[in-house]
């Protein structure tokens, strides 16, 4: 370990940039960028490192972009928030929530900043829109040759159309404008189920409900639904003592106590979980959306995330269930099952077409592998797309025909970063040299 050495959340990656700039401006960044060109290296401006893969690791020269954060502007005629790329997401929540504004969608964990949420293709479930990408209006980014660029569908469409989930490969984002909406009140039902009756009825909740989502706690029949819902009254928020109860205690603190059992004694996952799924109890609360959506989580697990075929993801989670019951295999964290309308950015898992996301975790102190491994095979046969921020092992090869607009996000990344400034080990497996 080197005193420049970078190591993500996760504790997968761990990098040893040769040099830590601290940027205060887009200025500063431009310089970096035609430093590490003088230099022949690249440089990468890793965010909290919150993605499971290297995606965002540095080689070269790392930007801390902890000085390239906080709310701009926040334009509530025109709906639009302008933000710092290295803005925290649960920074920029308040901030849009005390301008009495709100994204309208969002996935449930905020540590990440929004330029790598956006460029991984964080989202969240149902909606009009699910991801963060989609909901972006405009971006600045710095490209691999120094040029500074804006992009919105009117000026550089081109560059808008893929560089809103461009993965770190075309540039260094500096500003990112959101889409925003008055602030609203979400209400949120959460109920047990049991697996005929959740896979029988996921179809009508996710049409009727503004958001649905699933937890099927593996080797049961257990299952925890969960229905999100604009609402015009009053917020109603979880009861402090509730809240500690449910989302602190059970959720974290008793749950990792949990997964040290089962780490020890992994054949008692099964009996844990069905004693879990018992637990399970109905609540419902409303509050602002991103005190509903998201949710802290001081348990660190591994991640692989799928984005399916609408049409065929309860046929694949069903394939799945199959195959953990045959595989041996003792799983103790729930599979959720999220899903998303189609959007127009290129390399989007939801680009194109309706979507059934299945997220799996694994303990970090277990091997992920072979569970994750037997789950990417059946997934592959379902035309999957992994998650960019989430475990895989896919390459360019046989990543390119799940994309149809391949070829569209390439050729900007050969005209913005046509040295490979911004490359790493990551994106040469996922996208190639």
């Amino acid at each position: 370990m080197t005193a420049h050495a970078w190591r993500n959340w996760s504790g997968l990656t761990t990098t040893a940039p040769t040099e830590v700039l601290h940027p205060t401006t887009t200025e500063d960044v431009v310089g970096a960028v035609q430093q590490a060109r003088e230099l022949g290296t690249t440089v990468k401006m890793p965010g909290t490192g919150h993605s499971f893969t290297g995606i965002a690791a540095p080689e070269g020269i790392m930007l801390d972009p902890s000085e390239l954060s906080g709310l701009i502007e926040a334009d509530a005629e025109n709906l639009t928030a302008t933000a710092y790329a290295g803005t925290p997401l649960h920074l920029l929540n308040s901030a849009l929530a005390e301008a009495g504004l709100s994204l309208h969608n969002m996935g449930d964990i905020a540590e990440q900043t929004i330029a790598g949420a956006t460029s991984t293709g964080t989202h969240g479930t149902g909606g009009v829109v699910a991801s963060l990408s989609a909901q972006i209006a405009g971006l600045e980014l710095v490209t691999g040759t120094g040029e500074t660029i804006r992009a919105t569908a009117e000026e550089n469409p081109d560059v808008f159309a893929v560089a809103r989930l461009g993965l770190g490969a075309l540039g260094i984002l500096t500003r990112i404008t959101f889409k925003v909406e008055p602030l609203f009140t979400l209400e949120a039902h959460e109920f047990p189920m049991l697996w005929d009756e959740a896979i029988a009825e996921f179809d009508r909740m996710a049409e009727e409900n503004h958001h649905a989502e699933l937890y099927w706690f593996p080797h049961t029949d257990r299952i925890l639904a969960k229905e999100n819902n604009r609402i015009l009254d009053e917020a109603q928020p979880v009861g402090r003592f509730r809240g500690w109860l449910d989302d602190e205690l059970l959720s974290n603190t008793l749950f990792g106590v949990v997964n040290k059992i089962g780490n020890r004694r992994p054949g008692w996952i099964p009996k844990i979980n069905n004693i879990s799924g018992q637990m399970l109890s109905e609540r419902t609360y409303s509050d602002v959306p991103h005190k509903v959506f998201t949710s802290s989580r001081s348990v660190v697990f591994r991640e692989m995330e799928y984005a399916v075929p609408r049409e065929v993801g309860l046929e694949a989670l069903r394939e799945v269930r199959k195959w953990i019951d045959s595989s041996g295999i003792n799983i103790s964290f729930p599979i959720e099952v999220r899903t998303t309308p189609a959007d127009d950015i290129a390399l989007s898992t939801s680009s194109g077409r309706e979507s059934m996301y299945l997220a799996f975790h694994m303990n970090a102190q277990t091997d992920h592998t072979a569970y994750f491994a037997g789950v990417e095979n059946i997934l592959r046969g379902y035309d999957g797309r992994p998650h960019w921020g989430k475990l895989n092992t896919r390459t360019a090869a046989d990543l390119e025909p799940a994309y149809p607009r391949w070829g569209e996000f390439q050729a900007v990344r050969d005209r913005l970063d046509p040295d490979r400034v911004f490359s790493n080990a990551y994106l040469r497996r996922v996208l190639g040299d």
